[in-house]
C-alpha cells in the first residue's frame, strides 16, 4: 500500500461548474502534454474526475481527482500516492506542483 496525500483547493463556483472546466486537464494542470492519453473513469456527473494517465513508455498511473460541494463552493482533492522508489525530494516537488495546478485552476474559474 503507497502513503497518500491529500491536497486540496477550495473554489468558489458550484461543482457542476468546476467539473465541467476541470475535466480538460491541459486547460489548467501544467503536467499534462501531448505525449500522455487521458482517461477518466466513470462518474463526473457526481464529481468524480479519477483519471488513469499512460506515459509514452505504457506506465499508467491512476489519479484520483474529486471536485465536492463546499457550501455554495466546492472543494477540489487530488490524492497524491507515493509510489516505490520516489524520494522525499520528488514526492514534495509532486505535491507542490499539483498544489500550483489547483491554485491555476482556481484563478482561471474566479
Amino acid at each position: 500500500m503507497w502513503i497518500a496525500q491529500h491536497i486540496s483547493q477550495p473554489i468558489a463556483r458550484p461543482p457542476a461548474q468546476v467539473v465541467a472546466f476541470a475535466q480538460d486537464l491541459s486547460a489548467w494542470a501544467a503536467g499534462v502534454r501531448d505525449d500522455m492519453t487521458v482517461t477518466f473513469l466513470p462518474g463526473r456527473d457526481l464529481g468524480i474526475l479519477d483519471h488513469d494517465v499512460t506515459l509514452p513508455d505504457g506506465r499508467t498511473f491512476h489519479n484520483p481527482l474529486r471536485v465536492l460541494a463546499n457550501d455554495d463552493g466546492s472543494e477540489v482533492v487530488f490524492t497524491l500516492y507515493r509510489r516505490e522508489g520516489v524520494t522525499d525530494e520528488d514526492f514534495a516537488a509532486d505535491a507542490a506542483a499539483i498544489a500550483a495546478d489547483l491554485a491555476h485552476l482556481r484563478e482561471l474559474l474566479e
